[in-house]
């Protein structure tokens, strides 16, 4: 079946046609597309199907019209409709939607939208200067405002660039064959003659990226139980481009050198204090995806158990703390593109499912989000919260070779042994629903035994096979957070006998003040359905009686 996410839409045919056509609303979800990643809109097929009618087809002329209309009612947008032809012999346009390469989109009333996962939304006020900012008509990288020759690059940082983009395999034949100053122009380094920002970022001398005025100083800060700093280092003499800066944090701070040793058999097992992939993960992100328009250093704050990643200027526009793990967005095209080439980052919107994926398998806490007034500060745990975890998570991996998502799944049920609701699932893997959590993420960890599940629809809860778990060590006691629903329903009932009348709050509180108040209610409701249990009243007044057959039972 389509489904509708941040790249695809879906629209009946009667938007476009006759007296039905709403031209303003397609307008709109062009300029979504547009200020988003692009994306296709597919006109002819309503919403929940898959297919258009068999019968469908699209009138001679629709498509010129289409193209027409959504360049007269919008600014900076560029479309391609096609005609095609479904599986069933029905008929429907494909409208393409190109990313604005520079500047932003509009209606050509002066409104602003923008996609955001599988909806498109108004930006009010100051989110339409934050868009402007992201999207300026001429990009950050591309000016050459400085005037510093070509010549002028620093000429060690020059070969060791060129050495390392010859070497990847990520780099066209076409491309590595090219020569020192054909490779700075095709990286968007140069521009003829002059370097521009991001040449300057890269290659340029010392003092022309201190010019820049927004080139990144780093400060790594280490503090005790206390609070209190007790040591310092420092990258704020310009001397390092950002792609020495990885390596040169990584190897400058001791604590990214520390391990634990963790128990294993006979044996000891040697854990990183970090994992280097995910400190360079997180360096990665915040240098590349910063806006090189704003001042700001770049903060690691190294406490006792935690690291803190502080970066200048808020998230782009689209992206949340919530939907860090799925949204994407660029902020420097070229930047990106360069860091990929060298084999310094993965492909996009890969970054957090490597550091959930590497946490977890570790024992260790998801990296948490926070964003503040000016800042994006990412917190990841340095203390491994369940040792037992990776030896599950080991084994099973060996065994099965799972995916990447495969593998976050169940770390996430590994660390909560009394298991997860569909929701409470969906909502840790910052899912906007439920409907691609067992195609996409469970994948084979159902079929493969590794994870069992008990309820239905939105009350199913889904945890580690209680074999897994009591082989790596993981069993630990039972809890009423763990208890069967037909055991805690058995329990109420054994309650509403002695204590008639009472509320759902009443019971909880004598039965299971462990869980959730909404799972006592859901198991009074399958008691009512059953007819063992009888209620009056409405919401904070109801009140729960046995029935005739509640009590014979």
């Amino acid at each position: 079946m389509i489904r509708e996410h941040q790249r695809a839409d879906q629209k009946s045919l009667r938007k476009v046609l006759g007296s039905t056509a709403d031209w303003g609303a397609l307008a709109a979800d062009c300029v979504c597309f547009a200020n988003a990643a692009g994306g296709c809109l597919r006109i002819g097929i309503e919403d929940g199907e898959d297919a258009p009618p068999p019968t469908q087809r699209i009138p001679p002329g629709l498509l010129d019209q289409v193209r027409k209309r959504v360049n007269e009612l919008t600014v900076n947008v560029q479309v391609a409709p096609t005609t095609v032809q479904a599986d069933n012999g029905g008929e429907f346009i494909a409208l393409h939607v190109a990313r604005t390469p520079v500047g932003v989109a509009s209606t050509s009333d002066g409104r602003y939208f923008m996609r955001v996962g599988d909806t498109c939304r108004p930006l009010l006020g100051d989110e339409v200067l934050v868009l402007l900012n992201d999207r300026p008509s001429v990009p950050w990288e591309s000016l050459t405002s400085l005037q510093v020759p070509a010549s002028a690059a620093d000429p060690a940082k020059l070969v060791a660039l060129c050495a390392q983009l010859r070497s990847s395999d990520r780099v066209k034949t076409s491309v590595r064959e090219k020569a020192d100053d054909e490779l700075l122009a095709h990286y968007g380094l140069s521009d003829g003659a002059l370097l521009t920002n991001l040449g300057v970022l890269i290659v340029g001398q010392a003092r022309d990226r201190a010019r820049l005025g927004t080139a990144p100083s780093v400060q790594a800060i280490k503090f005790d139980d206390l609070g209190q700093k007790i040591n310092k280092w420092r990258w704020d003499d310009f001397s390092l481009s950002p792609v020495e800066l990885l390596e040169a944090i990584w190897q400058e701070v001791p604590d990214f050198h520390e391990s634990y040793e963790l128990p294993d058999g006979l044996y000891r097992e040697k854990l990183p204090a970090y994992d280097k992939r995910v400190v360079r993960e997180l360096l990665v992100n915040a240098l590349v995806h910063r806006p090189y328009t704003q001042r700001g250093d770049l903060f690691l704050n190294l406490h006792p158990g935690r690291l803190e990643v502080v970066n200048p200027g808020r998230l782009p526009l689209g992206v949340t703390p919530e939907t860090i793990l799925h949204a994407s967005r660029r902020r420097n095209d070229r930047l990106a593109t360069l860091f990929h080439d060298l084999r310094l980052m993965e492909k996009e919107g890969t970054g957090f499912d490597l550091m959930y994926d590497v946490q977890l398998s570790q024992g260790r806490a998801v990296p948490v989000p926070t964003e503040g007034p000016d800042s994006v500060t990412v917190t990841v745990e340095r203390r491994v919260l369940r040792p037992a975890a990776i030896r599950l998570m080991s084994e099973a991996d060996v065994r099965y070779q799972l995916s990447q998502r495969e593998r976050i799944t169940l770390g996430l049920l590994a660390a909560s042994p009394e298991g997860l609701t569909v929701r409470e699932l969906a909502s840790r893997l910052e899912l906007p629903g439920t409907e691609e959590l067992r195609a996409a993420w469970l994948g084979r960890l159902l079929e493969l035994g590794l994870v069992e599940g008990t309820g239905n629809t939105l009350a199913k809860r889904y945890f580690v096979s209680p074999s897994l778990l009591k082989g790596a060590g993981l069993d630990g006691k039972t809890t009423l957070k763990r208890v069967e629903p037909h055991r805690l329903r058995a329990l109420i009932v054994e309650d509403l006998a002695l204590y008639p009348a009472s509320s759902s709050a009443d019971v909880q509180r004598r039965t299971a003040p462990e869980l959730a108040q909404r799972t006592i209610r859901r198991a009074l409701e399958e008691l009512v359905e059953q007819g063992r249990v009888r209620f009056e009243g409405v919401k904070r007044w109801r009140r729960y009686w046995l029935t005739n057959k509640g009590q014979s039972l």
